[in-house]
């Protein structure tokens, strides 16, 4: 059988040739992305920071029930959560603790750059030695981390901004990283006095983590015990062993995360349009072998036999194709990899590990849907009688499954449901809905398709006649009789427009409304930003400047929602004059409201939770503290200014930094501030002053560079569905060679088939057309309007011209030439050919 299988492949080259295609494609896209995703997964922070502790007792999540209230799900915190600062006593009560220290961390700006201020006593729990001079003693003494110093001695001097006050602090130590990683993507650290570092700290009474050193001797599983009951009293975590590493602040855990959500979301969406192009392409090479399959039957053959030998050949075809995928996945995540270094998704530091569970997760699943197809295109040869099967190939049965029917009716019901359900959804969680919906429309459509072509063939038939003549006749004759044949076509058509068509518009939906709320809600001139954070006393001084019409002070952070409902960005200000500096195009109730327990929520946010204006809402704060909030307002301009939106006493204590990042600055017309605005900008180090204009641009242009992983990935789902469809067409052209040999040989001329099959490709093209651009246009608008809640989505200029464009180019090219090749055989030649 084997032997057999391998001359079936040797004289079916082109049939082969698409499959392997198609194949080996479809394992390089889907090795990649599972590497990705296993090397997210396998990553272990090693601990660093933590590492001399045996416990450590933090709050970095907090756990809130799925939508349907059956699991329990971990949410990271963005301001990462505290501990009570008392559980440093109760811990120390703890029989076999040796040493408890609590740690707290601030940002703090150096000529040399930017590091992580601790307090001295917490040097026990970490790598860092002193390298040379003597640990800080007193409020305006510091160690150095060794990284910073540069040419700076013990006994210099250095200013350090902390906290948007900048301080000179005498050196009277360096310190030296002695980790298993030093130099490692952890930022530098600075060591103040215990009592100076609590003093600068933001939320008083808290500490971001308390480590534990056990006594030699003292029994771990006792001591971890000991510990997690008191941690579970008091609300927190207990990380013992390698989850110490969990709690390292690194670039490397950030990468993790990244590649795990990256694989979660567009690996699904990728192995979903694999199989659809893969099933396709077999599906379409099994099909055009009917006449040796019947030929075998009517020899003797068994259905075992016949089925035998296909699962051989597509065995065959696989596993060459995982030969070459499977390498080349792994090559084409290390180009993947060098492009997020470069561009700074993930740091160099971090490693790219495994291979094994995504190649073998590869190889069961390209055989499963290889096999599948298979089987699935050569069922109704194999099943029926041998004269029946011979019968069935010289004419086009027009019988169907009214199971396929049924179930591509049941399919189209699940893809309006879809639909509706975008509307409830917001974010990835709307993206990836939608995304859901647009293969489910394509998938109705594959199963629905032979009566889609009967119908459009017969509505064609006028058109194709009146413009094409007897050619057209001619195709609208074909594509009723070939109804069947074409349901491949049809398919990869409509799924290239389909996502072509959706999915890549969506990410300049986003950037447009970012920019265009930016740009007409900012009613400040002028913006002055600090590195670390700006004071109220910054805010005051700005008032008094004449000529300033209002200042506001902005925050950013986060707010939480439970019910597995996704949160958002917020932003904490000073309400005083907000209506002057921006315009956040408020629907309901007035931003006059929002005093003291209070927030203005985002349409999009209060329609996606049922909110409205005076309603309690019960949210989590950036670090995991839990409030109920008042609505008062809810606005338009959610994609630029956040989706909440509180004053700063809400936060007050809750972020991992004080003050302001930014003062918005409103000026009379014609008053001239800027010198002004240098004044106090001279008077707090590490702050600028830019125009509110150039803000704009520069969020454009960030906009634009972290969009470039999604544009990406929707590049390579679209020209992998481009390639499939180009695969089909070519397959499907080139298997024409008797039937247009025949036509010849009854005295149709050259000049009029190649008329026919240009009547054939406009009027197969134009369904393809209007049936993906619906789906896509029913895609794009509906998580548009979800997301931006514009009714009309945006498409550039070239937008339509390139997707409809390119999908006709592809269509005539992936047709018109191999057509013109079996034009030039000579017809008597021809009708003996191979089908």
């Amino acid at each position: 059988m084997l032997k057999l299988a391998a001359k079936m492949l040797r004289h079916r080259k082109g049939s082969a040739v698409a499959t392997l295609l198609a194949l080996t494609v479809g394992v390089v896209l889907l090795t990649s992305m599972g590497i990705l995703v296993e090397s997210g997964l396998r990553f272990e922070a090693v601990p660093q920071r933590y590492a001399a502790a045996d416990v450590v007792v933090a709050y970095r999540e907090i756990t809130v029930t799925s939508p349907n209230d059956q699991e329990k799900v971990a949410v990271q915190l963005p301001e990462g959560g505290t501990v009570p600062a008392s559980m440093v006593e109760r811990l120390r009560q703890v029989p076999g603790v040796a040493t408890v220290v609590g740690d707290t961390s601030v940002t703090a700006i150096l000529p040399n750059g930017a590091a992580t201020g601790h307090g001295w006593g917490s040097t026990v729990l970490t790598p860092y030695r002193l390298a040379t001079g003597a640990e800080p003693k007193g409020d305006k003494e510091v160690a150095l981390d060794e990284r910073l110093a540069g040419s700076v001695v013990p006994g210099d001097e250095v200013p350090i901004l902390v906290g948007g006050t900048a301080s000179v602090y005498r050196v009277s130590g360096l310190v030296r990283d002695a980790g298993p990683r030093p130099g490692s993507d952890a930022s530098p650290a600075v060591f103040f006095t215990d009592e100076h570092a609590a003093a600068v700290y933001p939320r008083q009474g808290q500490v971001d983590a308390v480590g534990v050193i056990a006594e030699p001797g003292a029994s771990s599983a006792a001591l971890v015990a000991d510990v997690r009951e008191l941690a579970t009293e008091a609300g927190v975590k207990v990380h013992a062993g390698t989850e110490r590493g969990q709690l390292e602040q690194s670039a490397d855990l950030a990468a993790s995360a990244l590649l795990i959500n990256l694989g979660t979301v567009f690996g699904g969406f990728v192995g979903l349009l694999v199989m659809f192009a893969v099933a396709g392409t077999i599906g379409l090479a099994v099909r055009h072998r009917r006449r040796d399959l019947a030929l075998l039957r009517a020899v003797a053959a068994t259905p075992g036999q016949i089925a035998r030998l296909i699962l051989t050949e597509v065995g065959l075809l696989s596993l060459l194709s995982i030969v070459i995928g499977v390498p080349s996945g792994w090559f084409a995540t290390r180009w993947v990899r060098g492009e997020l270094v470069d561009r700074g998704f993930i740091p160099n530091t971090f490693p790219f590990s495994g291979g094994a569970l995504t190649a073998a997760a590869v190889v069961g699943a390209t055989m499963a849907v290889a096999v599948g197809a298979a089987l699935i295109a050569a069922r109704r040869t194999v099943l029926i009688r041998p004269t029946e099967a011979l019968g069935e190939i010289a004419v086009e049965s027009s019988r169907n499954s009214k199971i396929r029917l049924f179930v591509g009716f049941v399919t189209l019901a699940g893809a309006i449901y879809l639909t509706t359900l975008t509307t409830t959804q917001k974010g990835t969680a709307a993206l990836g809905t939608a995304l859901g919906m647009l293969f489910a429309l394509v998938l109705a459509v594959a199963l629905l398709a032979p009566w889609i072509n009967r119908v459009a063939a017969r509505l064609l038939g006028p058109v194709l006649r009146a413009v094409w003549g007897d050619s057209g006749y001619l195709a609208a004759a074909n594509l009723r009789a070939n109804a069947q044949g074409m349901v491949t076509v049809l398919t990869a058509l409509v799924l290239t427009v389909g996502l072509g068509g959706s999915i890549w518009f969506l990410q300049d939906n986003l950037e447009r409304q970012s920019v265009t709320q930016n740009r007409a809600g900012m009613l400040a001139q002028h913006t002055m930003s600090s590195a670390t954070s700006l004071p109220e006393t910054a805010l005051a001084e700005i008032r008094e400047i004449p000529g300033v019409v209002a200042a506001t002070g902005v925050r950013n952070t986060s707010i939480l929602l439970g019910g597995g409902k996704e949160g958002g960005g917020a932003q904490a200000i000073d309400p005083d004059g907000v209506e002057h500096t921006m315009d956040l195009q408020v629907r309901s109730g007035s931003l006059a409201d929002l005093r003291g327990p209070a927030m203005a929520v985002s349409a999009l946010q209060a329609d996606s939770n049922g909110w409205k204006v005076g309603d309690q809402a019960e949210v989590w704060l950036g670090d995991g503290t839990p409030v109920t909030l008042r609505i008062v307002a809810i606005y338009g301009r959610g994609i630029a200014f956040g989706d909440f939106t509180v004053t700063k006493d809400v936060i007050a204590g809750h972020t991992a930094s004080a003050g302001y990042e930014r003062i918005l600055v409103r000026s009379e017309p014609g008053t001239d501030i800027t010198t002004a605005l240098a004044d106090v900008t001279d008077r707090h180090p590490g702050s600028a002053v830019t125009s509110t204009a150039g803000l704009t641009s520069q969020l454009a242009n960030d906009l634009a560079f972290s969009a470039w992983l999604n544009k990406l990935l929707m590049g390579i789902m679209i020209g992998y569905a481009a390639l499939a469809a180009a695969n089909t067409m070519v397959m499907a052209a080139l298997t024409r060679g008797r039937e247009l040999a025949s036509l010849r040989m009854v005295g149709v001329t050259r000049k009029q088939v190649k008329r026919m099959v240009h009547a054939e490709q406009s009027g197969l093209l134009g369904v393809s057309l209007l049936i993906g651009g619906s789906i896509a246009a029913l895609t794009l608008v509906s998580v548009v309007r979800t997301i931006t809640g514009q009714s009309v989505p945006y498409v550039p200029p070239l937008g339509w011209v390139s997707i409809v464009g390119g999908t006709t180019l592809l269509a005539l090219l992936t047709t018109v030439l191999p057509i013109a090749r079996l034009l030039r055989v000579p017809p008597i030649a021809g009708i003996g050919v191979k089908e």
